[in-house]
């Protein structure tokens, strides 16, 4: 997985999965997800990142990993 900020573009992709994009989709305004050959999804892109998180310090992103849950 991979997160990629474009400052130019001003536009935020994360890539899931390598295999290339064969297929476009805005679900929502300027949110584009993208799909492989099978329908698989393999990226995100966001445009307008300075619009939608006018503070965003992209050289202090966090990320987080949740540990799953163990089934009762």
């Amino acid at each position: 997985m991979k997160l990629k900020v474009d400052h130019e573009a001003d536009a935020l992709y994360l890539t899931l999965d390598d295999a290339d994009a064969m297929e476009s989709e805005e679900v929502s305004p300027g949110i584009i997800v993208d799909y492989n050959a099978k329908g698989t999804v393999v990226g995100i892109e966001m445009l307008h990142l300075s619009k939608r998180t006018p503070r965003l310090d992209s050289g202090k992103l966090e990320f987080e990993t949740v540990p799953a849950t163990t089934p009762r």
